[in-house]
């Protein structure tokens, strides 16, 4: 909004200027998220504490010393994410770009999803929310829907191309159907992979953090020729506008994690995970570096599996690989401190964003 507002008035005052550079808009969208956060924060946990303070947010089956530190605390925390995550694009990213119009679109529609399901089970006491059909459907159908306006304005031969890192030509056409296909699974798969992963305290938060700043540099990357060219990457005109946009879901998370370090004073819930992990798969379609996501979320990729591998097995064999799934519990059945798994899993995941991210020079 701003860059639109004060762009035009730069031949007047030379000052407005600045607001034409990605790079600061990108520190003006990270600021405002955080100093948002902070200050809405305590006033929004304590209304959640309100509301909830009848309803258990911890599961059942964990450890009695996970359970003990954590009843009581209030869940919907993703509506600070969210709300400030789209407050501080409007404010600092240019909204006639149809790549953030479209993420902004995608985002506020599985936090609303998100929001449905959190809500479900506070006021209706449903510890399932909405039924996992409806809800999968409902993601499908979104990521669908955006990814089709995005190839009915933007359709290229590039964007219905899948590159393959730490390679400078291959390359495979997926078509426009295969683009739709992969591209939506990629945001929901993203989406309900945050969402596994969300299970202890700044445990999904920070790698969601390193993955938003890892693709605010690929977004930027992305969208200027000359670096593009230098790198030998896919150059998508247009697309470094979302690298405001990941600078403000980094300022988002820095300003949650303020209440969700340990010990959290509030949790996310379905309402932040899924507006993260559906952020983080639009921008990564978009700026076609899909596969790269897949590393620099490795840590999501590795909860996913966890859980598909533990109910596969226990389904054909009638046994568990792992004490319990996803595996941030595993870990801590084997009697591992909360602390020690979080930050050990935040340490994974800034060492896969510097392998992803190694994937542009290594060709």
């Amino acid at each position: 909004m701003l860059y639109n507002l004060l762009t035009p008035l730069a031949d007047q005052i030379q000052f407005f200027n600045l607001f034409k550079y990605i790079t600061v808009r990108c520190g003006g969208a990270l600021a405002t998220a955080l100093f948002v956060s902070l200050l809405v924060g305590p006033a929004l946990i304590r209304h959640f504490a309100r509301i909830q303070h009848h309803y258990k947010t911890v599961r059942d089956d964990l450890p009695a010393r996970h359970a003990e530190t954590k009843t009581g605390t209030p869940t919907m925390g993703g509506v600070l994410i969210l709300g400030t995550l789209l407050l501080s694009t409007l404010l600092w990213a240019d909204m006639t770009n149809l790549y953030v119009l479209l993420t902004l679109c995608v985002v506020a529609a599985f936090g609303l999803i998100g929001f449905v399901d959190d809500w479900l089970k506070i006021t209706l006491k449903r510890r399932g929310g909405l039924p996992g059909r409806v809800r999968l459907g409902a993601e499908a159908v979104v990521a669908i829907l955006a990814l089709y306006g995005v190839s009915l304005v933007l359709g290229t031969a590039a964007l219905y191309t899948l590159f393959i890192p730490f390679f400078k030509t291959l390359a495979l056409p997926l078509g426009v159907w295969g683009f739709l296909a992969f591209g939506s699974l990629v945001i929901v798969g993203s989406a309900n992979a945050v969402n596994l992963t969300d299970g202890l305290d700044g445990l999904a938060t920070v790698p969601a953090m390193i993955a938003a700043g890892s693709f605010a540099l690929i977004a930027y990357i992305v969208g200027r020729v000359d670096f593009s060219a230098y790198l030998l990457v896919q150059y998508v005109p247009g697309v470094g506008e979302l690298a405001v946009f990941c600078a403000a879901l980094v300022g988002s998370c820095l300003g949650f994690l303020w209440f969700n370090a340990p010990p959290a004073r509030i949790f996310m819930g379905d309402t932040g995970s899924l507006a993260m992990g559906a952020a983080l798969g639009m921008v990564a379609v978009l700026t076609k570096h899909e596969l790269v996501l897949a590393i620099i979320g490795g840590i999501f990729v590795l909860e996913t599996v966890s859980v598909m591998v533990q109910v596969t097995s226990f389904k054909l064999t009638g046994r568990r690989v792992f004490r319990m799934a996803p595996l941030h519990h595993h870990f801590e059945q084997k009697g591992w401190a909360e602390s020690t798994i979080v930050i050990r899993f935040w340490i994974i995941s800034l060492i896969l964003a510097l392998v992803g991210l190694a994937s542009f020079k290594l060709r």
